[in-house]
């Protein structure tokens, strides 16, 4: 006879033994996606490892290939990787928002990275007697953007009680191979090389170079020259050839020649290759 209680008891004793089927089932699919999350995971910081030792290996790289004074920053930037990483995020995406038909606001001139003898900046602004500052002679001219950064920059000295006197910007191929030509004859090649440019190599014929005040050694001890050399980089003013430096820029200390770089340049220069522009601007086409 059917037992109706017996077959009711049976299916009762069956429910833990489905549950725990179930839930040993329901565990496994968890503990499975689990393990691909911290698969996922691992797989990621290796990634993100890998990526950073090649960022390193990068950066070691290209200091290999640039003047070798420039090391010593070196190992500063690679304990602050990232942070430096972040920072040349910022100078290269100002970078692409620069003019693309003329030459790049970082562009590498000097003695091993000529310009040739047609190159002519575009747009050039031929400076004339304004209320920014004053002007050593007529019919100089200059880049849109230095233009601007030396009204700014203008208007600031004059706040201070200083007039800024601009003496020279843009040089021509031609300008410039009469100017060392002359150089050579006054003081002899040797010493032309450590003051003159030859034509072709000048940050002047990039027309973002300025030399301020009367172009002599004693500008860095005039008032004028103290006001730039406090303030010029706010306007993104850099200079050049510092004193000390002459077997990395190939000049001898120039304190009256700055260069338009761009406030952010100013600050990446100082912040990390000791606010020598020389150093920058190498890392940078190497880089690139």
């Amino acid at each position: 006879m059917f037992n109706r209680n017996a077959v009711f008891f049976s299916l009762i004793c069956l429910i833990p033994v489905l549950f725990t089927g179930c839930a040993k089932k329901a565990y496994a699919k968890e503990n499975a996606l689990g393990f691909q999350d911290v698969k996922k995971a691992e797989e990621a910081a290796a990634a993100k490892s890998k990526a950073g030792d090649l960022q390193s290996e990068k950066i070691a790289a290209v200091f290999s290939k640039i003047n070798p004074r420039a090391k010593e920053y070196c190992r500063n930037i690679l304990e602050n990787k990232e942070e430096f990483l972040s920072d040349l995020s910022v100078i290269l995406a100002e970078e692409k928002t620069f003019r693309t038909d003329d030459k790049s606001l970082y562009f590498l001139i000097d003695k091993k990275h000529p310009v040739s003898s047609t190159y002519v900046p575009k747009d050039l602004i031929e400076l004339k007697q304004n209320n920014y500052f004053n002007l050593n002679k007529k019919g100089m001219e200059i880049r849109p953007e230095a233009y601007e950064a030396l009204k700014k920059m203008g208007l600031a000295a004059q706040k201070d009680g200083i007039t800024l006197l601009v003496s020279s910007v843009y040089r021509s191929y031609a300008y410039q191979d009469k100017l060392f030509n002359y150089w050579v004859s006054v003081d002899g090649m040797e010493e032309a090389e450590r003051e003159s440019a030859r034509p072709g190599t000048s940050q002047h014929q990039l027309a973002t170079a300025a030399d301020f005040g009367s172009i002599s050694d004693d500008f860095d001890k005039t008032e004028m020259g103290q006001w730039v050399y406090k303030n010029a980089a706010d306007y993104g003013w850099s200079l050049s050839f510092p004193k000390g430096y002459e077997d990395v820029t190939g000049y001898r200390w120039e304190c009256w020649h700055f260069r338009y770089i761009g406030v952010n340049a100013c600050r990446f220069q100082k912040k990390w290759f000791g606010d020598i522009q020389q150093f920058m601007l190498e890392f940078l086409n190497q880089w690139k």
